[in-house]
């Protein structure tokens, strides 16, 4: 009701109003409902946005609270799960423990074993090194017998020896005092002379050389005053040239030298640094070496169990891997043993299911007399027979001695054969004589039968003679004309 009022009124207003004040009061009416329909927005806008925070806040608390409960859930499972695993563990360890209490138990039994062996092994020893040291003995002293023998003899004779050696050497010096006095006086003449000639040979020389060393210094400083002004200008082109590179120089010099004095300070740091860690270092070094020298007793201890464990263990090894090899050969053997038998086993049901079924195709003849007869005489079977009773000679002859047992089975076999053969011929023979037997079958029948295909070629059984134009023929003469030609005579004479 009060909208239908204000709407009347608003009517009114705009009754008493001009075109403009219309205008301009619909204008801001319009920006009116603008403004309160974006106010409208904008609260369902900040509503929506309250509401969405609101359920995300709530989504996360429960989220929070669902992963707690999950977490608890999952830590009671993983909890009875190593509570399980640990008693499992502990099953086996003990297990473990009791199986290498028991070896251990085995491997001290097999050590004390071994060292009663080792004992007994070493007091046969020691007892053979007693019986071969008396024989060494024994043959020591008789070679030292025979050594000292031996010695006298080869000091006699080194005795006798050396004397005669002394008096030829006596003769021989003084005959080389004699000779060496002779040739000394021969080369002091052949010396003096060589001398004189020397010293005249020499002065001549020595002119000569003093008078090329004159001409030779005069050339040479003429030589030298030019290369001495190359030499000049050179180096004042190379100084002038290498002027910029000389201040290099001079400041990496410089700085070269300050360079080896920061070297020098670190390096008196690093002498002392080194001194404290040579201190250091030596002081680990006794408290190593002195618990180096309470390991070592038990390193040697668990190093001589370990080489024992590890030996017996590598036998052990040994002994499985052997035995694995041969359980494998044996396998595969076997398998290929059984492979071979299960063929022979099928060739040989084959072999007798073929022998029924040709058991059931053999004529009475072949049942009574299954052998042919065999084409040798008399003198060549027993020839025959004395060469089977000799032993024989060639490795084909040996393996044929197994063989004799399927003697009678290739004479059937060779029989059968013959007869496929003979059967195989006699087919050929009897194919030929068809095929003729059609030709000559084919040749009957195109004599009997009259067409004019056949009339035009020559015909074997009918031939027709021509009347003559006189004498009219009687149908009796006319078939007395005809000549036939049986066609068993035409078989007899082809054949």
């Amino acid at each position: 009701m009060p909208k239908k009022g204000a709407k009347k009124g608003g009517a009114g207003k705009q009754a008493g109003m001009t075109e403009e004040e219309r205008l301009l009061y619909m204008q801001q009416r319009a920006q009116a409902e603008d403004e309160m329909a974006k106010r409208k927005e904008d609260m369902l806008t900040q509503f929506l946005k309250d509401k969405l925070q609101k359920e995300e806040r709530n989504s996360a608390v429960n989220l929070h609270k669902l992963t707690q409960q999950w977490r608890a859930v999952l830590r009671q499972t993983r909890a009875a799960e190593l509570r399980s695993d640990i008693a499992v563990l502990s099953q086996t360890f003990e297990r473990v423990l009791d199986r290498k209490d028991s070896v251990i138990k085995c491997l001290v039994c097999d050590l004390s074993e071994a060292e009663q062996q080792s004992a007994q092994a070493l007091r046969s020893h020691l007892e053979c090194v007693d019986c071969l040291l008396a024989l060494q003995k024994g043959r020591l002293a008789s070679l030292e017998q025979q050594w000292n023998s031996g010695l006298e003899g080869l000091s006699y004779e080194f005795n006798s020896e050396r004397e005669q050696i002394l008096s030829q050497h006596q003769q021989e010096c003084a005959y080389l005092e004699d000779v060496t006095f002779a040739m000394e006086q021969f080369y002091m003449e052949v010396d003096g002379e060589a001398r004189q000639d020397y010293q005249s040979t020499r002065d001549d020389i020595k002119n000569r050389n003093i008078e090329e060393k004159h001409a030779l210094r005069i050339q040479l400083e003429g030589t030298v005053e030019g290369l001495w002004r190359q030499f000049q200008h050179a180096l004042r082109s190379y100084n002038e040239a290498t002027e910029d590179r000389h201040i290099a120089f001079e400041s990496l010099r410089t700085r070269d030298q300050r360079s080896a004095q920061e070297i020098d300070t670190q390096m008196r740091r690093l002498q002392k640094m080194q001194d404290s860690i040579s201190a250091l270092r030596s002081r680990l070094n006794s408290s190593q070496k002195e618990s180096e020298g309470a390991a070592r007793g038990l390193r040697a201890a668990r190093e001589e169990v370990t080489l024992q464990a590890r030996q017996l263990k590598a036998q052990l090894s040994r002994a499985r891997a052997a035995e694995r090899d041969q359980l494998t050969n044996l396998t595969v053997h076997s398998n290929a043993a059984a492979k071979n038998l299960q063929g022979i086993i099928t060739k040989g049901e084959r072999l007798l299911r073929l022998a029924e079924m040709c058991r059931k195709l053999e004529t009475e003849h072949e049942k009574v007399l299954p052998f042919y007869t065999s084409s040798l005489t008399a003198e060549e079977e027993s020839q025959e027979r004395a060469n089977a009773m000799e032993p024989p000679s060639e490795e084909l002859a040996q393996a044929m001695l197994d063989y004799l047992v399927l003697e009678r089975f290739w004479q059937r076999y060779n029989k059968v054969l013959l007869e496929r053969l003979c059967l195989e011929r006699e087919r050929g023979a009897l194919t030929q004589e068809n095929q003729q037997l059609r030709i000559v079958l084919r040749q009957y029948l195109d004599g009997i039968s009259v067409s004019d295909e056949i009339l035009r070629h020559r015909n074997p059984l009918l031939m027709v003679s021509r009347p003559t134009l006189a004498v009219q023929p009687t149908a009796d003469a006319q078939r007395k004309r005809h000549t036939v030609i049986e066609a068993a005579h035409v078989v007899q004479r082809t054949l």
